[in-house]
């Protein structure tokens, strides 16, 4: 099993506080022989509809050397994850967490938007000192 980001536990305390169940920590996807294991999944009901939401979540502290080599190494681990959900469950949404740091200092240039729209990632932008999730962008 994974080791767990250093902000696991801040995302997962996020998502609790803005009102979603978790279901499962390194959910566990296993496509042919090959094993996925997605830092969070997570549901949650909503009063006007039937059926509720379900996202998995991806979290990444982008604390090494090179925050574009942790891009290039998020961006590949957000592709096959997602992937691996469209097969065994399509309806589970796939979000990319990141804190507002580094999202406000790297997400936002225009490359790398550009890259986050030809790829249609999801982000969940988080506060790791208010352990709050501030900004959901899909």
């Amino acid at each position: 099993m994974p080791a767990k980001d250093l902000f696991h536990n801040t995302v997962r305390t996020a998502l609790e506080k803005d009102g979603w169940i978790i279901t499962n920590e390194n959910l566990f996807i296993k496509i042919d022989k090959i094993e996925f294991y997605i830092d969070l999944a997570a549901e949650r009901v909503l009063a006007a509809e039937k059926a509720g939401q379900k996202i998995a979540v991806e979290v990444k502290s982008f604390i090494g050397v090179s925050v574009l080599t942790e891009f290039h190494t998020a961006l590949g681990q957000f592709l096959n994850y997602r992937s691996a959900l469209r097969k065994q469950q399509p309806e589970r949404m796939l979000y990319l967490a990141v804190s507002f740091d580094i999202y406000d200092d790297f997400f936002t240039s225009s490359f790398i938007q550009e890259v986050i729209a030809e790829h249609k990632l999801r982000l969940l932008i988080f506060d790791p000192n208010i352990e709050k999730i501030v900004l959901w962008k899909s």
